[in-house]
């Protein structure tokens, strides 16, 4: 590959930047940032790549375009784009729902151009390049979405690309996806937001100091709650079909524990926490996390 363009270079942008210089997969790599906050640390880290003022300068003869930057941006950088870009580029994203950018992608985007979503399965509560890892692909899925109409050839130049990087690539198409991750992903942090959020009014209203009394469930909670708040916006708005039907069962399953709570329903009660513990099990089984106490916390 001779050239790379990374649109966006906070935590997973730099990542990307670390591990493609380190394993040489292109022979120049460029990064169009518009934070100067960003640029600067960039420049302090030394990162590799090459920063480019105008987008022009980057797109042109690209061989891989990557978006990481919130999707409420996509649009505004297609139609920056689209004059620079020709028909052999490929071009590519890292958000984390798909069904809603893909239509603003086939609304916007000049036409015979190749773009094929991805969704690496990693991250932070972390942002900005400083926190960027040269490992974060590692052993990690990645997803790349298939729809009707995506080009094979360009399909297994992505998948080796993210192979490339240490990933492990699986291939679905973008219901699938958005239905998968509003359970796995979406609801899990719309509700650390909400127990945050519960925390602090009942702070308020009993006017007790209690975040200096935070057990393990809080403070886990809130590393989750302190991720980028501009993009998981986007992923609640952009994802919102599945993610309201995620909170209903969210709900339904919540209200049930509290009957049983209320009726003192014993037998009930153990056989929730027990069948809900065997999930753990399972992440663990699939090397999703390790077995250490504690989450493996040092």
């Amino acid at each position: 590959m001779k050239k790379i363009l990374i649109i966006g270079c906070g935590l997973l942008g730099s990542s990307l930047l670390r591990k493609i210089s380190k394993k040489k997969i292109a022979k120049q790599i460029f990064v169009y940032e518009k934070s100067k906050s960003n640029i600067s640390k960039i420049k302090k880290l030394k990162l590799p790549g090459k920063i480019v003022r105008s987008l022009k300068d980057g797109v042109i003869n690209s061989d891989l375009i990557i978006f990481c930057v919130p999707m409420s941006e996509y649009k505004k950088l297609i139609l920056k784009i689209n004059r620079f870009l020709s028909n052999n580029t490929l071009i590519t994203d890292i958000g984390s729902s798909k069904i809603e950018s893909s239509k603003i992608i086939r609304k916007f985007l000049k036409k015979r151009i190749h773009w094929i979503s991805s969704h690496p399965i990693t991250g932070s509560e972390v942002s900005g390049p400083e926190h960027g890892k040269e490992n974060m692909f590692e052993n990690k899925w990645s997803i790349i979405i298939k729809d009707k109409k995506t080009n094979l050839t360009y399909l297994k130049f992505l998948n080796t690309f993210w192979k490339k990087l240490g990933s492990k690539t699986v291939v679905m198409d973008s219901e699938k996806h958005d239905k998968i991750f509003s359970i796995t992903s979406h609801l899990p942090h719309l509700i650390a937001y909400n127990l945050v959020k519960s925390a602090q009014d009942f702070e308020k209203k009993q006017k007790y100091d209690l975040i200096k009394y935070s057990a393990g469930g809080l403070r886990d909670f809130s590393r989750i709650a302190a991720s980028n708040e501009i993009m998981w916006r986007d992923i609640f708005f952009n994802n919102k079909k599945n993610v309201s039907r995620a909170i209903d069962i969210f709900i339904k399953n919540l209200n049930s524990f509290k009957k049983d709570i209320n009726s003192k329903n014993n037998k009930s009660i153990l056989k929730k926490l027990i069948q809900t513990k065997k999930v753990r099990s399972r992440i663990i089984k699939l090397k999703q996390d390790v077995n250490k106490p504690d989450f493996g916390r040092d």
